[in-house]
């Protein structure tokens, strides 16, 4: 039996096997409940204004609403949940942007296995808790993404939109998927992508997805 004053989570993340994988590791320590589960950004959202957890961990992309736009809307209503941010690769943009709106944690899920209980309990204590590994893999990226960009000088003419939907492609998101994460449409989608295609001097029916699987890390 859980005690009474136990830590409630929410986690909300797109791909089932992993979602299912977090809410196992949760259920290994009796100072956790888990209240709720969520398959993409809204249905995220829903449960954190119904059930008020003390930690939501969320995936970074989602369908429906990102985890930083989720970050966005918390800090925005001033609610008391602590946030605890998910992500494939060390992106620093990304991580200055949660910290900048409250968010305690963020992990890559790479170590999330091995992580997340601690940083559970370190964001509902009030202290922030960065995964370790995530200073080392910074600066080696930012190495790796100068060597690239000083090789391919078209990736300084994307626009941020671009970008995030190279990064999606790296993540072998569809057309749809992105649309759905950007709340656009797919033509316009499908639009971005022979833009980036043509800035990147990439011509093939696949060249762009290689690209952006060989580079993943970087970008």
């Amino acid at each position: 039996m859980r005690p009474t004053n136990s830590i409630t989570v929410v986690i909300a993340d797109d791909h089932p096997i992993f979602r299912r994988g977090l809410c196992d590791i949760l259920a290994s320590d009796p100072a956790l409940r888990l209240v709720g589960e969520a398959g993409d950004g809204e249905e995220a959202w829903r449960l954190i204004q119904e059930l008020r957890p003390a930690v939501a961990v969320l995936d970074i992309h989602m369908p429906r609403r990102s985890g930083i736009e989720l970050g966005g809307l918390v800090s925005q209503r001033r609610l008391p949940v602590e946030l605890i941010i998910l992500t494939m690769d060390a992106e620093e943009g990304l991580l200055h942007e949660a910290l900048n709106l409250g968010v305690k944690g963020y992990l890559l899920k790479e170590n999330a296995i091995a992580e997340l209980l601690q940083a559970i309990h370190r964001v509902a204590g009030g202290d922030c808790y960065i995964c370790p590994a995530l200073s080392t893999a910074l600066v080696q990226r930012n190495a790796a993404w100068k060597a690239l960009h000083e090789q391919k000088v078209g990736l300084a003419k994307l626009s941020p939109t671009e970008r995030q939907i190279l990064k999606l492609i790296s993540e072998d998101r569809t057309s749809k998927e992105i649309a759905e994460i950007l709340h656009s449409r797919v033509r316009t989608v499908e639009t971005h992508r022979q833009n980036i295609s043509h800035k990147l001097n990439l011509s093939g029916s696949h060249s762009l997805l290689r690209f952006a699987f060989d580079h993943k890390a970087q970008l």
